[in-house]
């Protein structure tokens, strides 16, 4: 395995290939059918005709460590923003598919023969939330957010992609939330606060010092995941409190015009959400079994990346929470939108994942509903590091899959 005491925050940026030569590179700003500006970022090899696309719903992607591996490969690569880009403070995914689909738009304005997306990690679930509603009727599409703010999908142009690959998809911003959130915060203004029964980090229920794997009896596991999902419960009756307060405030306005009504409902009121890097599986391995290494996307320590600044949905307005956040609430959820993924799809998985496990892909492969489905593996972690050294990175070994599945059905 990998050096587990390597710092706190490694193993997220992973080596790749330098970008070949005879790429032509482009720069587009795009409008999204809301108006919004978004940009991304085309490299295309000389002759290329199938383009794929890599896009997640709060990272920057130009520099993927899968694009020159692709690009080796005679394919080009789209690499597109959202209008949150490195910041989900108000993260809606209803308008993360708005600009999803004007990067679609455009590469179908530039007449290549196939368009095929790539969701890694949160992109996954995004690229799938995007495929069902792309899929539909314009008028059987999302009309609102789940806040209730009004979403015009049907409005808006939302090719259907020619293929889809989830690379180590996780089951969806919120479901993922659920999972790592800590449920031994017992003063959601205390970031220290705990029930020690309820610590994941705390001996007497089955921890052990890092490295060395935890072990979890069953009881205590169930415990935990319901206490997790009762947590998120919690924060769900504050935001839909919070959108409720801001939305009555609107209406005051609407009747009344005084404009100390219209500044409270402009005035953000966030969500502070302590302690999410706390699920069991990243530090007790015989917990849905694979090749991953002990720690967490954020680290080799999840007893300290924990109480970090660093980590999943820590701050957000109660919208973002509504829409992206909440396991309870949000529309992006992987086996939901699978449903309506009918188009050829590659589902990839990285053996030594330590956010998206064996069950997981299970399940995702149940519920999508193309004809045309491969399922498979390589070896690699969530982000496409290597699992020992001296072996190709999960990254290499993915793209090399990608190419062959691509290469199989569509032309280059």
């Amino acid at each position: 395995m990998s050096d587990t005491t390597r710092g706190l925050g490694s193993g997220r940026y992973t080596e790749t290939i330098a970008e070949p030569d005879g790429v032509t590179t482009t720069v587009h700003q795009i409008r999204t059918s809301d108006r919004a500006q978004v940009s991304g970022v085309l490299r295309r090899p000389s002759g290329a005709r199938t383009v794929v696309t890599l896009m997640h719903p709060r990272q920057d992607v130009t520099y993927h460590a899968l694009v020159p591996y692709l690009l080796a490969s005679d394919i080009a690569v789209w690499t597109q923003g959202s209008r949150s880009p490195n910041n989900d403070l108000n993260l809606l995914h209803e308008h993360a598919i708005l600009d999803f689909a004007a990067g679609q738009a455009l590469l179908r304005e530039l007449d290549f023969d196939a368009v095929v997306t790539i969701g890694h990690s949160g992109g996954g679930t995004l690229s799938a939330f995007y495929i069902e509603q792309a899929s539909l009727p314009s008028a059987q599409r999302l009309d609102h957010a789940p806040s209730g703010r009004p979403v015009a999908l049907a409005d808006a142009d939302m090719p259907v992609p020619d293929g889809f690959v989830a690379l180590a998809p996780h089951p969806g911003q919120g479901a993922l939330l659920q999972r790592v959130i800590d449920p031994s915060v017992v003063d959601e203004t205390d970031p220290c606060s705990r029930d020690r029964a309820l610590d994941a980090f705390e001996p007497a229920n089955g921890f052990v010092d890092a490295p060395e794997s935890a072990h979890y009896e069953p009881e205590f596991v169930a415990a935990y995941r319901n206490a997790q999902r009762a947590r998120v419960r919690r924060i769900d009756e504050v935001a839909a409190e919070l959108v409720a307060q801001r939305r009555g405030a609107d209406e005051r306005f609407r009747t009344s015009k005084d404009a100390t009504h219209r500044r409270a409902a402009l005035a953000p009121a966030l969500i502070t959400v302590h302690r999410t890097d706390a699920d069991l599986r990243n530090v007790d391995l015989t917990l849905d079994p694979n090749k991953r290494p002990y720690g967490s996307l954020f680290g080799r320590r999840p007893d300290l990346t924990n109480y970090g600044l660093v980590g999943f949905g820590r701050l957000a307005t109660a919208e973002a929470w509504m829409s992206t956040w909440s396991a309870t609430t949000t529309n992006a959820d992987f086996v939901r939108c699978a449903a309506g993924i009918s188009v050829p799809t590659l589902l990839l998985e990285f053996t030594g994942d330590q956010a998206s496990f064996p069950s997981d892909i299970t399940r995702f492969a149940a519920a999508i509903q193309a004809q045309d489905l491969t399922v498979d593996a390589v070896d690699g972690t969530h982000f496409g590091d290597r699992l020992r050294e001296g072996e190709p990175t999960g990254n290499e070994l993915a793209s090399m899959r990608i190419v062959r599945w691509i290469c199989d059905r569509f032309p280059f």
